[in-house]
């Protein structure tokens, strides 16, 4: 079992930033992949960004060259820098691990709000 814990969600104009940070406890050992996903208000959750262990990273197009995705050194932790938002990223973003046997951890999400 893995644990999932997110932060760093807040309000913010647009063309700011901020900086989310998800730590994952338990099986640790296990994890492959950590990503972070959004879902807005009537929308599906999508993959925003994510990294595997060795340093891989793909992001969504929107947020190409505004989002960076890192890992920290403890390989549990993953950080979502997110600059030059807009009102569009507005949505509840959810840290996700997919671990080496394909199952897949949630935490509880945490609320960014872009305002225009």
């Amino acid at each position: 079992q893995v644990q999932v814990v997110e932060s760093g969600g807040d309000l913010v104009q647009a063309g700011g930033s901020l900086r989310l940070s998800c730590t994952a406890s338990g099986s640790i050992y296990s994890i492959n992949v950590m990503g972070w996903y959004r879902q807005a208000p009537g929308k599906q959750r999508e993959l925003v960004a994510d990294i595997t262990g060795r340093g891989g990273t793909n992001y969504k197009d929107s947020v190409k060259g505004r989002f960076t995705i890192s890992r920290g050194n403890a390989n549990n932790t993953v950080y979502l820098q997110m600059n030059s938002l807009k009102p569009e990223d507005t949505a509840i973003y959810y840290c996700n691990v997919l671990t080496v046997n394909n199952n897949h951890y949630w935490g509880q999400g945490t609320q960014v709000t872009v305002s225009s």
